[in-house]
């Protein structure tokens, strides 16, 4: 069911489409197929909302964040079972993530209260300047399958924070999770037209009408880098804000003077975080020369023990990829790789034995000896698959590390204060994780350079984005 202007209905068309499990090929559920004249519905009821909306106090829109949040944590349990269907992610994990999601209302219910204005000196006498921040309109939001609850909060919640009305587009993969978000912002009383959720399987035609329609301010997105590029093109035609999180091809650098074996831990968490499909997941590992086989030792060991299968049963920490395309494109990269010299550890094939052939599954793999003319060590692999690279020179590594079109994450171990300071500062990426594999939280700004792409979500960053400036001057 689409939800536009308080109310859950069909699509204009009466299609609908259904929604399949990654892990074992199981229709779970029937979803609205909506086509543009539904976006543009769903932006007309988001544009009549606006006015009322954006002109209630903060404490009033913070009162419904409070209430979401306050839903998804009771909701916390069977929402997190529906990603795991859905999406395919181990039901720890979507825990996790339900948590996450759920802490973006609790933040910007805080925020909404701290968008501040100011007096600024004038060089008149007779003149005063005010500065006030006001919410920049309609917001059309285009969210991924790959954290697909999270993805929608740290959306909407920033925007309707600023007193904005939002479309949201979802992933086609992944619609189910994206209505039980939007059941909770109807149970929380958010009043009609001011969220409003659009689903399809035909993405194209509704990003159309997303980037067109004159009544859009708006546009963010988190996705491919491909995509994104495409739709600041289009934005740019009207003058659409837009917020761009992109791809990534994250360096994961272990210095001689760092635990091999806690470095390899880490790189075993991150990298393999919700089976290698997270556009912070490490790319590229480069390890001292010095440490390199103990490294590997443990980072193979510990990949050994890592379990695919359905991730509502006990023990599984890999899911499924999220359909054939993502992997023939892991099996590819691991293959030329093989091809080009490198050196296969474990894993580098499909998995299908014990029914995981119903899905999309491939083994957790670590490969070492890998070189640039590879093209995992050039591609984003999103995928369960750790390549290792050797280097013994600080600048060295620092160069090849920001030798990349991408700049969203990287990450650093060492135990020498000055060192991690030069990396920190040196590297060229919004996120720089030092002795740290999760450095996110709603309360902090998230979000890429160059290809990785423009703005930043959490934090009170993530407000801003939402927001205009206006200046009054007044003359006395």
């Amino acid at each position: 069911m689409l939800y536009v202007d308080g109310e859950w209905r069909g699509a204009s068309s009466g299609r609908s489409f259904e929604v399949v499990n990654p892990a074992n090929g199981v229709t779970i559920g029937d979803v609205a197929d909506a086509n543009r004249t539904d976006a543009a519905q769903a932006i007309l009821a988001a544009s009549v909302a606006f006015n009322g909306w954006s002109r209630l106090t903060a404490f009033e829109r913070s009162d419904f964040l409070y209430r979401a949040y306050g839903l998804m944590m009771e909701r916390k349990e069977a929402l997190a079972r529906l990603m795991t269907e859905e999406q395919g992610k181990p039901i720890k994990a979507a825990r996790n993530e339900v948590q996450y999601a759920a802490d973006f209302f609790l933040w910007y219910a805080e925020e909404a209260k701290r968008v501040y204005g100011d007096v600024l000196p004038a060089p008149r006498s007779d003149q005063r300047f005010l500065v006030l921040r006001q919410p920049v309109g309609v917001v059309a939001a285009i969210t991924p399958w790959n954290y697909p609850v999270s993805m929608i909060t740290r959306k909407v919640a920033p925007a309707l924070a600023a007193g904005c009305t939002i479309v949201v587009k979802p992933a086609e993969q992944t619609p189910l999770c994206a209505m039980e978000v939007f059941g909770i912002l109807h149970d929380a009383g958010i009043p009609a037209g001011v969220a409003n959720l659009v689903t399809t399987a035909n993405p194209a035609p509704i990003g159309e009408e997303l980037v067109e329609n004159a009544a859009v301010a708006k546009v963010t997105f988190t996705g491919s880098t491909e995509v994104g590029t495409m739709l600041a093109a289009r934005a740019a035609a009207s003058m659409k804000r837009v917020s761009l999180e992109l791809g990534g091809h994250a360096p994961f650098i272990v210095f001689e003077d760092a635990s091999p074996d806690y470095a390899a831990k880490g790189a075993s968490l991150v990298k393999f975080l919700n089976t290698g499909q997270a556009c912070i997941s490490p790319n590229r590992i480069y390890v001292h020369k010095s440490i390199v086989d103990p490294f590997l030792d443990v980072l193979v060991e510990r990949v050994s023990r890592m379990r695919a299968g359905d991730g509502l049963e006990e023990g599984v920490s890999i899911g499924p990829l999220v359909d054939e395309q993502a992997l023939e494109k892991v099996n590819r990269q691991v293959g030329d790789a093989i091809d080009h010299g490198a050196t296969l550890h474990i894993g580098g094939q499909r998995l299908t034995e014990d029914g995981l052939d119903a899905g999309f599954f491939y083994a957790p793999t670590v490969l070492s000896g890998v070189t640039p003319e590879m093209e995992i060590y050039n591609q984003e692999t999103f995928g369960p698959v750790a390549p290792v690279i050797t280097f013994t020179d600080d600048d060295e590594v620092l160069s090849l590390a920001n030798n990349t079109s991408y700049g969203l994450a990287a990450y650093v171990y060492t135990h020498n204060l000055s060192r991690a300071m030069r990396m920190f500062e040196g590297l060229h990426f919004g996120i720089v994780g030092v002795n740290d594999i999760n450095p996110t939280a709603a309360a902090a700004p998230f979000g890429g350079m160059r290809q990785s792409g423009i703005g930043r979500e959490g934090g009170r960053e993530g407000i801003a984005e939402y927001l205009e400036v206006k200046l009054g001057g007044f003359s006395i």
